[in-house]
């Protein structure tokens, strides 16, 4: 028997554009050359975490390519050309996976030199326990030209950022960066495709946390992203808040219920944060915000990218820089930087997003938007994840087949493209649908508050009621029944917040800080359900927060 969902969607699915809804039809699978995986021959970890990709990818166990490398994330110039480029180059040529002709003869850095014709090489991924970064080496920096400028006179460079350029003819030169062929080329040919090696790395503070990357990509595949988008904004350059604001509107087109932030200070803790299938922000050094909430969790196939210098200067720790904490906490895409990039060379938010709702792969979508090599930016993540793999269509109609704390939100985006193209009774009947088969809070919201604009109230209400809570609230949804407490506040329904806010302050795990800024609010709503004891007690609980946080400063 047909839900009373699918026989909405069934009524309203021509009302939204192809275009729109990312096409009719599933897109192509890549198909460039073979996926090669490079791991390091002394750390066994390395090697599991690339036997296991090549398990879940199904490539080939011949493809995994172990050298004894150095176990440090920081290695010499020296290390890198005898350990990981010379021996990793020597054997793709020898597999013509390269083309390439040897000389005897070797250039400035050390280096072999090959006459170089192209690869067949779809995608290179490097294992943790592979070398991250190059230090610079001042003797090299003290040949680049004088007219280069002094911040570009460094050899510091990524790992991976170099090994995109192993099949470049002859030798580069390693002071500063090289032009990337790929960059804001949507349909590159064949020729310009030859000239780079798209590297991504199965990297993170644990082994666990490398091969998550690899199921979190699997499983963003088979279901699609399914959540909200959280963009911020208010950086100190112009050029990235435009990115982000471009961004913003790529997210939102295809339907995302996207919160966007365009404050000075990067997202507070306290702020909504639930499900942030896609998230891009800047500049603050470290994870802060809701994602530093203790036990937060990004959603399966989270995308998720912080601009910020350093912010991958190492990858083993779950809390120093971005891209080392975003993967502990679930992300299963990101990008990063293991040295100061300056912003014009590092990846583009906006064009990496176009490509991915292109269909493109995590490795595509990184290098369209990046526009140099021989520098400072990594991709980590599964480097033939497509988060949009799954069509939008074909999403809603698996609608049964969804992880159900997450089928609420295709709902959501479903009433937000109706919304989009004008149709708020269509998007209505979707969401009031959707509260039947597949409820959940953030659904609940938008439906209410869209009730409450249209002057319906008490169907308004009904509808937060129905709202299913979770048997542990977890850290993504703290700032979201908050939330949910405010609207029923507003809806003349006081005790309702009461309810919500005793199981909020119910959560052990909750920071202190964070009570004590809802304890305020949450004073007023017991007043105002007329429980003056139970406002004096919280009261009493926020004075005492209050003292005890003035006492240790």
């Amino acid at each position: 028997m047909r839900s009373i969902l699918a026989r909405v969607f069934a009524a309203s699915a021509l009302g939204v554009g192809a275009a729109t809804l990312m096409g009719s039809a599933e897109a192509a699978e890549p198909s460039f050359g073979e996926v090669v995986i490079v791991a390091n021959a002394v750390d066994p970890e390395s090697l599991a975490i690339a036997r296991h990709y090549a398990r879940a990818r199904g490539i080939p166990a011949d493809n995994i390519l172990p050298f004894p490398m150095s176990p440090q994330e920081t290695i010499t110039w020296a290390e890198f050309i005898t350990t990981v480029w010379e021996p990793l180059q020597d054997e793709l040529v020898r597999r013509h996976l390269i083309d390439g002709l040897a000389f005897s003869d070797r250039d400035s850095v050390g280096r072999r030199k090959y006459a170089m014709s192209g690869h067949r090489i779809a995608a290179l991924v490097t294992c943790r326990g592979v070398p991250l970064r190059i230090e610079n080496d001042p003797a090299m920096a003290a040949g680049a030209p004088r007219t280069m400028k002094s911040e570009l006179r460094t050899n510091a460079g990524a790992v991976d950022s170099e090994l995109s350029l192993l099949a470049l003819d002859g030798g580069y030169p390693i002071n500063g960066y090289v032009a990337n062929p790929l960059f804001h080329k949507e349909r590159p040919n064949e020729w310009l495709r030859a000239k780079v090696v798209e590297v991504s790395r199965l990297d993170g503070p644990s082994a666990a946390d490398a091969m998550a990357l690899v199921d979190g990509a699997i499983a963003g595949e088979s279901n699609g992203l399914l959540g909200r988008a959280y963009i911020d904004m208010g950086g100190p350059v112009p050029d990235g808040d435009r990115w982000l604001e471009d961004t913003a509107k790529q997210i939102a087109a295809v339907g995302f219920d996207t919160a966007t932030d365009r404050e000075a200070a990067t997202l507070q803790a306290n702020v909504r944060c639930d499900a942030p299938a896609l998230y891009f922000g800047w500049h603050a050094p470290y994870l802060d915000g809701p994602f530093a909430l203790p036990g937060f969790r990004f959603p399966p196939g989270a995308v998720a990218i912080h601009i910020y210098s350093y912010s991958a200067h190492t990858l083993r720790s779950a809390t120093d820089g971005w891209s080392g904490p975003l993967v502990a906490r679930g992300v299963a895409a990101t990008v990063g930087n293991v040295y100061e990039p300056y912003l014009q060379c590092t990846h583009r938010p906006d064009l990496f997003m176009q490509a991915l709702i292109r269909g493109e792969t995590l490795a595509e979508a990184a290098y369209y938007s990046l526009p140099v090599l021989s520098w400072q930016c990594i991709v980590i993540g599964d480097p033939l994840y497509r988060p949009f793999a799954r069509t939008f269509p074909h999403q809603l109609h698996g609608l049964r087949s969804l992880p159900p704390e997450l089928a609420g939100y295709a709902v959501l985006r479903e009433g937000r493209l109706m919304q989009a193209s004008h149709k708020p009774e269509r998007a209505i009947a979707v969401m009031k649908a959707g509260m039947v088969d597949f409820p959940n809070l953030a659904l609940a919201l938008e439906l209410a508050r869209s009730l409450k604009a249209g002057g319906k109230p008490e169907e308004a209400e009904r509808v937060l009621v129905a709202a299913p809570a979770p048997a542990v609230m977890p850290a993504d949804q703290w700032a979201l029944w908050r939330e949910g407490a405010e609207l029923f506040a507003t809806l003349g329904r006081p005790e309702k917040s009461v309810e919500i806010y005793r199981r909020i302050f119910g959560v052990e795990e909750l920071p202190r800080d964070l009570r004590a800024r809802w304890l305020v609010d949450a004073r007023k709503v017991a007043l105002a359900a007329n429980e003056p004891e139970l406002a004096a007690a919280w009261k009493a609980n926020l004075d005492e927060i209050v003292a005890r946080m003035v006492e240790e400063k």
